[in-house]
């Protein structure tokens, strides 16, 4: 027997109640695209690797400040960012933007 089911009750308020979900999730979601950017732009301000762009730090350095704490502030964030990115074999996200 061929069981033919109706639109969803757009009202029903599991259907409005995953609806917000998955547009909360889709938003979370998105990258925020002025990160990307400021990881291929800024450059190392100290250190051994004072005046190298941030993506072109290599993973160890990255895995040090990750053991040992990363710096407080916008930076901090950028290296832990770019720690996950490279950690987790993303360095191709940032690829794209390297040439603008």
């Amino acid at each position: 027997m061929l069981k033919v089911f109706s639109s969803p009750d757009i009202s029903h308020p599991i259907f409005v109640m995953n609806q917000i979900l998955n547009q909360s999730v889709m938003e979370f979601a998105q990258p925020d695209r002025e990160i990307f950017n400021q990881l291929v732009t800024m450059k190392m301000p100290y250190g051994k690797y004072k005046d190298v762009l941030l993506c072109d730090l290599p993973v160890s350095y990255l895995e040090w400040f990750q053991r040992k704490g990363f710096p407080q502030g916008k930076l901090g964030m950028l290296l832990a960012t770019l720690y996950e990115i490279k950690s987790n074999g993303l360095t191709g996200l940032l690829t794209p933007l390297k040439g603008k």
